[in-house]
């Protein structure tokens, strides 16, 4: 079927195919930033608004005391994955994610976006330490982050492809009322399948940059005893 097939489109400077999923990926971005420029100059209110609710809804995700950090990158994977899930509403247009290149693509970025962040919270040999704690774990830990690869793209890519289909299915055989009906599902679908994937992804990166209570009374210790030292190294010099 066409909602399936993801064929060469045209070939960029003679070598490099384009499929279609680029292609409409590509108009996916470009309409979201129309979208964006449009809204700030006649309804900023309204643009104000919809960062906040972005910005709510990852601060009930995450259990991390600085949001700021993560609400690029969570934020733009938010609104990209709900355009590009909907954009097959458009007449002739096919959803991104509906490609499995696309989904592997955005959980991988997820993936290492969260040892990323790990790393700079907890420090690299900190981080890496617990990752592997004890050693022959470690195994284990690689095989678990494979899975959390694989199940967001699979999720993503199995919903939205489901969809598409079964709206092309349904339109096929009654080409009426009822594939509205099962478009706005699909609407719907779309909607869930980015609210899903975003908060997965502030789950995944707040565990991996929370510090644990214990962690942060050895620092506020650490930072007492040099604050102690420093003290007396004053009160020497000036005893001298």
């Amino acid at each position: 079927m066409d909602v399936i097939e993801h064929p060469i489109v045209f070939t960029l400077f003679g070598f490099l195919p384009i499929r279609d999923t680029v292609l409409y990926t590509w108009i996916t971005m470009g309409i979201i930033l129309l979208t964006v420029v449009i809204l700030k100059l006649l309804k900023p209110n309204l643009l104000e608004y919809l960062l906040e609710m972005v910005i709510s809804i990852l601060d009930d995700a995450m259990d991390v005391d600085d949001l700021h950090p993560y609400i690029p990158l969570l934020g733009s994977l938010m609104i990209f994955t709900l355009f590009a899930n909907l954009i097959s509403i458009i007449p002739g247009m096919k959803s991104p994610t509906g490609d499995i290149n696309t989904t592997l693509g955005l959980a991988l970025i997820v993936v290492m976006s969260v040892h990323i962040f790990g790393m700079i919270k907890k420090g690299v040999w900190k981080y890496l330490k617990e990752f592997a704690s004890p050693i022959f774990m470690f195994p284990v830990e690689l095989i678990g982050q494979f899975s959390r690869t694989l199940s967001l793209s699979m999720r993503l890519f199995g919903n939205v492809l489901s969809g598409d289909l079964i709206v092309a299915i349904i339109f096929s055989i009654v080409p009426y009322f009822l594939p509205i009906a099962m478009t706005a599902i699909s609407m719907i679908s779309g909607v869930l399948q980015a609210f899903v994937l975003t908060t997965l992804a502030a789950l995944f990166i707040s565990s991996a940059a929370e510090i644990n209570e214990e962690d942060q009374k050895i620092k506020a210790e650490n930072a007492e005893k040099k604050k102690q030292r420093k003290l007396r190294k004053i009160s020497e010099k000036g005893n001298n």
